[in-house]
């Protein structure tokens, strides 16, 4: 029989094959019920022989028999067989029955597409039927299939048509075990880190975004994801003092340690922690299907707490700590990069807190934090888009009631969060050194509105202006030359401005802040040391200082609170009076007067009055409020009440 290992066969049923009945009544392929494909028709093969006047060896080349091409299909290295338009086996070669494990004789009349698994996915089979069709030119695709003695071979599958003539294609099978294996050897070198031999940065962010693919998810599981991202404290001294050999031993213990405390934690858990490191002295443990907050924390005190003890590396006894982001939510909207941030975050946090700790996620803090980057990187443009303003509030003297001057706080009208008073937006402004544009701003706008008064009010007794000034403007502009500046621009006397720098900032002040603070003195500008008490509170270097007034902070004035807001009683605290009492009394003696913050009762005010304090502010007297309704105050005699 033609095609069988009983003898060779003829050339022509090797290049023309032909299509018994027993072919023809064959069913092509009816194992596959996922999508039903229409059989292909039937054609019975048409064999043309030679053209006239031509002999059928006229067919082949010039000194090669149809038994040398035979002889080559079946001694190729390469397995092969050839399969009819119905999907049937014709005929094949040894090396196609010595790859999959069988006589090559066995093969005939089978189906082809068994043999190979081209039926296992309706892709592939829709494919391989276009081809046996003539429908489409080539076919190939991976396949993995089971050897008779029970291992795996994976194999490269190619469909080619014969000449149409033929009606028939060519089915070849390359073994790629090998270069499988390879792929997977250098896979898995790009793949790990070369030091710990534990997944690298680009692995664990392969398994990362598979994991919070929806369907990863969706299939079963909790649907939630955690991370563990810890940070070894202090192992840069490490390779500094110790070199990086050291340092690599040191990395490669740490991995051994976290890997058992992910097998531990995998024991009682459907999966195991992924364990990576992402590069330096940064590593993950990546928890699929989490159960909540609870497992992640259990799993960070585990790592801390196996990181506790010494490392003895080649007589080396080396001990550190970590610092661990913790991060638990569920997959669903969450991404890659929003998930390593937020880990990269709390980590910070970790640190910031004290190290040798995790911290968990902050929802709040983060969003706070959010605000506060968004709020600091867009001051400098804030103040040139004139987003700023000023609301002031009156000084008031204790004696006769009368608006003596006022406090310029400055308001941020921010497009997106609104109105921001100082505590929002002043500490960022000196971290990045906007202050230095702002404050510039603000005391030439204080000044501006004063002097405006001045000449909208000229019956009444000219009030000054008082404006905080951090110390950073001292230290990073020409603050003599800005204010020297602002006063002749504006025509507004020197005495009529007050410049408020903190106690903090103030005392110990040596060099270039110092002799600033004596040249706006000589230049008759008024310096006042704001929330005096809190600081350090050095009196014998305050009366070297050349400071005119001290303004007394509202938690002492808060103790001399005899009644609350509301009317009810409240009780005072004896020591804050005797201590406010003193300091008032010192002040007088070096020539300065006494500013009490936060006076919010009637009590309060004719307490301070009845120990000497000059002047006093609070919402007794007015909220901040507008330059329109300091002018309305300026009309009378003292301020009301609101």
């Amino acid at each position: 029989m033609s095609g069988t290992s009983e003898g060779p066969a003829p050339a022509g049923d090797l290049v023309r094959p032909t299509v018994t009945k027993r072919h023809v009544d064959a069913s092509p392929r009816t194992s596959v019920s996922a999508t039903p494909v229409p059989p292909v028709p039937s054609v019975s093969p048409v064999t043309p022989g030679p053209p006239p006047g031509e002999s059928a060896s006229a067919a082949v080349p010039d000194g090669t028999s149809p038994h040398t091409f035979h002889a080559a299909f079946a001694t190729a290295p390469l397995a092969m067989a050839l399969v009819d338009r119905e999907g049937l086996v014709v005929t094949a070669n040894e090396s196609l029955g010595t790859l999959l494990g069988a006589e090559t004789r066995t093969f005939t009349g089978r189906i082809a597409a068994d043999l190979v698994d081209l039926a296992s996915d309706t892709r592939t089979w829709h494919a391989y039927r276009e081809v046996l069709g003539g429908r489409q030119a080539r076919l190939r695709c991976t396949r993995r299939l089971k050897h008779p003695d029970g291992h795996a071979i994976w194999v490269q599958v190619t469909v080619a048509p014969l000449p149409p003539q033929e009606r028939a294609v060519l089915i070849s099978v390359a073994d790629i075990g090998a270069r499988r294996e390879l792929q997977a050897r250098l896979r898995h070198l790009q793949m790990h880190d070369p030091v710990t031999r534990l997944p690298n940065r680009t692995l664990f962010f392969e398994r990362l975004s598979a994991a919070l693919e929806t369907e990863a998810y969706e299939e079963g599981g909790t649907g939630r994801i955690g991370l563990c991202y810890l940070d070894l404290d202090g192992f840069k001294a490490v390779n500094d003092t110790l070199g990086h050999r050291v340092g690599d031993r040191l990395l490669a213990a740490v991995a051994e340690r976290l890997t058992r405390c992910a097998d531990e934690a995998g024991q009682t858990r459907a999966t195991t922690p992924l364990v990576a490191r992402l590069g330096g002295d940064e590593f993950a443990l990546l928890v699929e299907d989490s159960t909540g907050t609870d497992q992640l924390a259990d799993l960070a005190e585990s790592v801390l707490k196996a990181l506790q003890a010494p490392f003895d590396l080649s007589g080396q006894r080396l001990s550190l700590s970590a610092s661990i982001g913790v991060v638990e939510r569920r997959a669903t909207g969450t991404t890659a990069t929003g998930l390593m941030q937020a880990a990269d975050t709390t980590l910070y946090w970790a640190k910031a807190d004290g190290k040798g700790r995790w911290t968990l996620f902050d929802p709040e803090r983060n969003a706070h934090r959010m605000t506060r980057q968004a709020l600091s990187s867009t001051l400098r443009a804030a103040v040139e888009r004139g987003e700023f303003a000023l609301e002031y509030q009156p000084l008031v003297g204790m004696e006769d009631g009368g608006v003596h001057g006022v406090e310029a706080l400055v308001r941020w009208n921010h497009p997106r969060f609104g109105m921001l008073t100082p505590n929002r937006f002043i500490g960022l402004a000196e971290e990045n050194g906007s202050i230095v544009q702002l404050g510039r701003w603000v005391l030439a706008t204080a000044c501006r509105q004063a002097r405006r008064w001045q000449l909208d009010h000229p019956d009444a007794p000219p009030i000054f202006v008082s404006v905080n000034v951090a110390v950073r403007q001292v230290w990073d502009s020409d603050l003599v030359a800005d204010v020297a500046e602002i006063l002749a621009e504006t025509g507004l006397a020197p005495h009529l401005l007050q410049l408020e720098l903190t106690e903090s900032a103030v005392m110990g002040s040596a060099g270039r802040p110092l002799q600033a603070l004596q040249a706006l003195s000589d230049m008759g500008v008024r310096i006042a040391i704001d929330d005096f008490g809190t600081g350090y509170s050095n009196l014998a270097y305050l009366s070297r200082l050349p400071v005119s007034v001290l303004k007394l902070d509202g938690s002492f004035v808060r103790g001399f609170q005899y009644e609350n807001a509301d009317g009810s009683s409240a009780h005072p605290n004896p020591a804050d009076e005797v201590i406010v009492e003193a300091l008032i009394q010192l002040a007088h003696r070096l020539g300065l007067t006494v500013t009490a913050e936060c006076v919010e009762t009637a009590s309060q005010a004719s307490r301070l009055r009845g120990i000497g304090c000059d002047t006093g502010q609070g919402w007794l007297y007015s909220r901040p409020v507008t330059p329109d309704r300091i002018s309305a105050l300026l009309m009378s005699t003292a301020c009301p009440r609101t």
